[in-house]
């Protein structure tokens, strides 16, 4: 009988356990493939890829539409010649993008808009998103700003308030020439050079004279564009009143027709002052018949040239008078025109804006009514024309005296007859 090996006594955990720990299974060879090593790399790499990506698209997404700091709708300048960095230093500092301007420069990019920002005047309206803001700087959206010129001023006057509008840039190299530019309103944005203004008023004039020119009354007598310019200025200058204009002008083309001196005040001024506009005084008595080019108290038919830049209505009244046989017309105390066709009607017309006249100024002494010149009589063709306005409150308590009505005149903006 054989002998057995002693047996060792074991704790019954130990008794459980393998007498000998089985070894690894081998590794295959294909694992072990260099190929499969680097494969398996970009397999991870493009997940992680993924994942990355999916992460800045929700966030640049939420960036993009996610409400703006504005509290209300804001206008803000970008200076030209702004890089990126210095627009979104510009926005960040005015409250339309967040404090971040990492998030600005990246959705610029992300929208491919960095060689698309354009500097300029903008209106961001409240809570603007950022996707909103870029798109409307790339689009050149900016604030147009209006500017009206009068009807009836100067060229020179027209310069000066474009000169004194801190919107636009630049000078104007020449003054333009009289009657050439349309009074309107125009809309320009910030930065506009002053010379492309000129040049862009220039050119409605010549639109307009042109569709007015060919709507023309085929019996008006001026013979050009620049005389129904000359003549529409004259017009301007007498009346502000749209029911008025065409009025007016009849009374000038029928002086025109029988070759009557048109005697208007405004031509009196523009040949003592020029484009100064205005007189700063009344008209003197010694300048009614001073010699000008302009003076149509002296000289007969149209002047050399426009007095003032006229607007499209008085253009239109003027190729298209009333038809009327008015050759007269003086204020009638209320802001309107009192037109006669004959001169002694036009007296009594004159009478009572004396009266009036005189009763605004309690302290005046009224002196007599001058007799009519021996050449005014309309039989010999030769009357002259009165229309004389109202003197404005402040100016007739200032004259010492109130002259004899002149006739064949209208003192512009209330201006008296000196003595």
């Amino acid at each position: 009988m054989s002998e057995r090996s002693p047996i060792s006594p074991r704790s019954p955990r130990a008794a459980l356990e393998p007498e000998q720990v089985p070894p690894p299974p081998k590794r295959s060879d294909v694992a072990r493939s260099p190929l499969v090593v680097f494969g398996n790399a970009v397999i991870t790499l493009i997940i992680l890829v993924m994942l990355a990506t999916g992460g800045v698209y929700v966030y640049g997404r939420q960036a993009l539409e996610a409400p703006g700091p504005l509290q209300d709708d804001k206008i803000v300048n970008i200076p030209a010649r702004a890089g990126k960095g210095d627009i979104a230093e510009v926005l960040q500092r005015e409250g339309v993008i967040d404090a971040n301007r990492w998030v600005f420069l990246g959705a610029v990019f992300a929208l491919k808009a960095a060689q698309d920002l354009k500097p300029g005047e903008y209106l961001f309206q409240k809570n603007a998103n950022l996707r909103d803001v870029i798109g409307t700087i790339v689009d050149g959206k900016v604030v147009q700003h209006s500017v009206t010129i009068p009807e009836g001023l100067t060229s020179e006057q027209i310069v000066a308030r474009l000169s004194e509008n801190d919107i636009f840039t630049g000078s104007i190299r020449e003054m333009p020439r009289e009657g050439t530019l349309l009074p309107e309103t125009y809309k320009f944005p910030r930065g506009t050079p002053r010379e492309q203004v000129i040049q862009r008023m220039q050119a409605a004039q010549k639109r307009v004279l042109a569709d007015v020119w060919e709507r023309r009354n085929p019996d008006v007598l001026v013979k050009t564009p620049e005389q129904l310019v000359t003549l529409a200025s004259i017009v301007e200058k007498e009346t502000g009143r749209a029911d008025e204009r065409s009025r007016v002008a009849a009374v000038f083309t029928n002086r025109l027709q029988r070759k009557m001196k048109l005697q208007s005040d405004p031509t009196i001024i523009y040949g003592l002052v020029g484009g100064k506009g205005t007189l700063g005084r009344p008209i003197k008595r010694s300048e009614i018949q001073q010699p000008s080019p302009y003076n149509t108290y002296v000289v007969d038919g149209l002047p050399p040239g426009p007095i003032a830049n006229p607007g499209r209505a008085s253009l239109e009244a003027t190729a298209n008078p009333a038809r009327t046989r008015d050759l007269f017309f003086v204020a009638d105390g209320t802001g309107a025109h009192a037109f006669t066709e004959t001169y002694d009607a036009h007296q009594k017309n004159v009478a009572k804006l004396r009266a009036i006249e005189k009763a605004a100024q309690n302290d005046t002494v009224e002196p007599a009514e001058e007799p009519a010149p021996a050449a005014a009589a309309p039989a010999d063709g030769n009357s002259t024309g009165a229309t004389p306005r109202q003197a404005p409150a402040k100016q007739q308590q200032q004259r010492p005296r109130t002259p004899p009505a002149r006739q064949g005149a209208a003192q512009p903006n209330g201006a008296p007859v000196a003595q």
